[in-house]
């Protein structure tokens, strides 16, 4: 990510949103279980929302340092921070009851990566675990907060079967004018 993006996405105005608008939105119809998988935490205001619903989560971030500061802060915590690349995650198979996503699918650099990084969702779940996540739509706004950084849109109209395609069952892809939110079962 770009320093202005790094910086928003630290914001006290992006936690409240967070907080009181899109994580109620994407998990009002979802229970996660026991055993959760964060994927693409950034600075971890989504971790910081997460891991009171939950027994234990993992988090896992591609960004060295953003890995490190994170596992820093929730040490002691029930939360585990884990570096890595989230098309090849180092983990194992039907570890997970539940995953979550918050606005990052479009860093991932490629469709076909985006694909891979669902596939390695599935693989990671547990037989009717569920996967539930946002991404933002593609905007003016969007284009311009990403200049010099990654920004593969996705198009939630072709969500569902991406999902379906990657393994998963019972997809729910619902936009508003700024996002979309999704959730499917193992």
């Amino acid at each position: 990510m770009n320093r202005i993006h790094r910086l928003l996405c630290r914001s006290s105005r992006w936690g409240k949103m967070l907080d009181e608008i899109i994580v109620p939105w994407v998990l009002s119809d979802v229970r996660l279980g026991d055993e959760v998988l964060e994927v693409g935490p950034g600075p971890g205001l989504t971790t910081d929302l997460l891991k009171s619903r939950t027994a234990r989560l993992t988090a896992l971030e591609i960004d060295p340092a953003l890995a490190r500061a994170l596992s820093a802060r929730m040490a002691g915590s029930n939360v585990a921070v884990v570096q890595g690349d989230a098309t090849e995650m180092p983990l194992k198979n039907a570890q997970f009851s539940g995953a979550v996503s918050f606005t990052m699918l479009h860093h991932v650099p490629s469709p076909a990566l985006q694909d891979r990084l669902l596939r390695e969702v599935r693989r990671t779940l547990k037989p009717g675990g569920v996967f539930a996540g946002v991404d933002s739509l593609q905007s003016f706004g969007m284009r311009v907060l990403h200049l010099w950084d990654t920004l593969v849109p996705v198009d939630p109209g072709g969500f569902g079967a991406r999902l379906e395609s990657a393994g998963f069952s019972d997809p729910f892809v619902e936009a508003n004018e700024h996002a979309f939110r999704f959730h499917a079962r193992a």
